[in-house]
């Protein structure tokens, strides 16, 4: 007789279980995990809740405006599966996997997205796409989703936080190594997964983590793909599992397990036992930065620096950088390389030419970032020069110190002690939404649309994401009535 098949979305027998941990000799690192995760409230606090929902906003809002005007935008057409996921920037829907392929690229794309410094992780451009994908699939209610969104933030963050700034040094992007991971379980949420099959979802994901940097390489576009790729990951995995496929415990252990491999570091696994025990009363997704600039978050403080300095540009000589030791890799080297970026886009992750932006035409945006450098800005680029910065403080801030030489014979020193938006200077609803309603301008979204948004998700009792669909479908900027603009409520 055929032994029974368990269902796909069940959890496995106490047989299999007693099997993996009768091999491993112990409880491991996932387990603990995945044990904290389910022994969460079900309800958020009233604060997290409130900031799980304004991030959400902010990632469908930057996906929008990337859907218009972002270096990836023709990826909007790749999804050709149906299906009941909303696409940004689409009428038509797709596939889960699709969808969150497509939107977190998008997201990603225009380096606006939101950060959590301490562990350089870029939490919501690659959860927001994989959830939302997940509660469409599902029909799940809009505070199941902002739950599992949130915890899937705090997964995240612990797993970058459990080898700081370890993917980093050995070249990879933590956002796509960690996201698959940390999303899976988010979306093992969504779709109300057992322990078993969220530890198998764990196992699973960790096949899709990947993400390196060369992306840096001259005018590549590929690090927006990378948070897509995640959230793809992370949607894929749970379907495996829901299939049958089924992951290893020991994922985190050893030389090559997932620290092991990724960053050079499989102690890690024990620290993250460790930031694991914590879950439900430190929540790091309170410190989660949102990006008042588009372009690398490193970047930010030093281009405050240079507003702060009020200095007309012709009167500045030189202005030298001191850079937190770690960011060197991804913002300076090569150096003549970031004086001179090929394209414009190139240079949201140019150290000089973003200080020269900010300089010469004293804002940084969204339209300095599309078609070729500006003349004026590369020639103020060349004055630009840094130097190593050690004991910054970073990753917990990202700090900046620049020294402006004048044109009379004077210095001028200049320090940010971190970044805006970050723990220490958060972001208030306002702000939040203010971004919103710029990024939806800049789409030539449906301004009803992105109104109804803003009030089901920020302020109904029961987050309402109903007005979704409809705010995606992005209309040929030609059918937009000249008067067109978002209603009061979005400022």
């Amino acid at each position: 007789m055929t032994a029974p098949t368990p269902g796909p979305t069940s959890d496995r027998s106490a047989g299999t279980r007693n099997r993996s941990r009768a091999g491993l000799g112990g409880t491991t690192a996932a387990e603990r995990l995945v044990d904290g995760v389910l022994a969460l409230p079900a309800r958020l606090p009233a604060d997290v809740d409130a900031v799980a929902r304004r991030h959400l906003l902010d990632a469908v809002g930057v996906g929008l405006a990337a859907a218009r005007t972002g270096p990836a935008r023709g990826i909007v057409a790749v999804a050709r599966t149906a299906g009941p996921c909303t696409v940004l920037g689409a009428a038509a829907g797709a596939g889960p996997a699709d969808a969150a392929l497509v939107n977190g690229t998008l997201v990603h794309s225009l380096e606006y997205d939101d950060t959590h410094t301490g562990s350089v992780m870029h939490g919501s451009a690659a959860l927001a796409p994989a959830v939302l994908a997940a509660a469409q699939e599902t029909g799940a209610p809009g505070d199941v989703v902002v739950r599992a969104f949130a915890v899937g933030w705090e997964v995240l963050v612990r797993l970058g936080l459990a080898t700081p700034s370890g993917f980093q040094r050995v070249g990879f992007q933590g956002t796509s190594v960690a996201g698959p991971v940390a999303g899976a379980i988010a979306v093992g949420l969504v779709h109300g997964l057992g322990r078993e099959a969220l530890l198998d979802a764990v196992g699973v994901a960790a096949s899709f983590s990947a993400g390196n940097f060369t992306f840096l390489s001259r005018g590549a576009t590929s690090k927006a793909a990378q948070a897509g790729i995640a959230a793809q990951g992370a949607v894929s995995a749970v379907a495996l599992v829901r299939g049958g496929v089924t992951g290893g415990r020991a994922v985190f252990e050893g030389e090559r397990g997932f620290f092991g491999l990724y960053a050079h570091d499989p102690s890690a696994a024990d620290r993250l036992v460790a930031l694991v025990a914590d879950l439900g009363e430190r929540r790091h997704l309170l410190d989660a930065a949102f990006k008042g600039l588009p372009c690398c978050h490193f970047l930010h403080p030093f281009a405050e620096a240079v507003a702060a300095l009020d200095v007309r540009p012709e009167r500045i000589v030189r202005v030298l950088c001191r850079l937190p030791v770690g960011q060197e890799q991804v913002v300076a080297e090569p150096w003549e390389g970031k004086q001179a970026p090929v394209t414009a886009g190139e240079a949201r992750w140019s150290l000089p030419y973003v200080v020269a932006l900010q300089a010469v035409r004293g804002e940084v945006t969204l339209d300095d970032f599309t078609g070729d450098p500006d003349p004026d800005v590369l020639a103020f680029a060349e004055r630009v020069d840094r130097e190593p910065w050690e004991g910054s403080g970073y990753p917990a801030v990202f700090p900046a110190e620049i020294v402006a030489d004048l044109d009379d014979g004077t210095s001028r020193t200049v320090r940010i002690d971190d970044v805006d938006g970050n723990a220490g200077r958060p972001w208030g609803e306002a702000r939040v939404v203010a971004k919103f309603g710029d990024n939806c301008r800049r789409a030539g979204a449906d301004p009803d649309r992105a109104g109804e948004l803003v009030d089901g998700l920020l302020h109904a009792a029961v987050p309402d994401l109903a007005a979704l669909p409809d705010l995606a479908a992005l209309p040929d900027l030609a059918a937009l009535p000249e008067s067109a603009t978002l209603p009061d409520v979005l400022g």
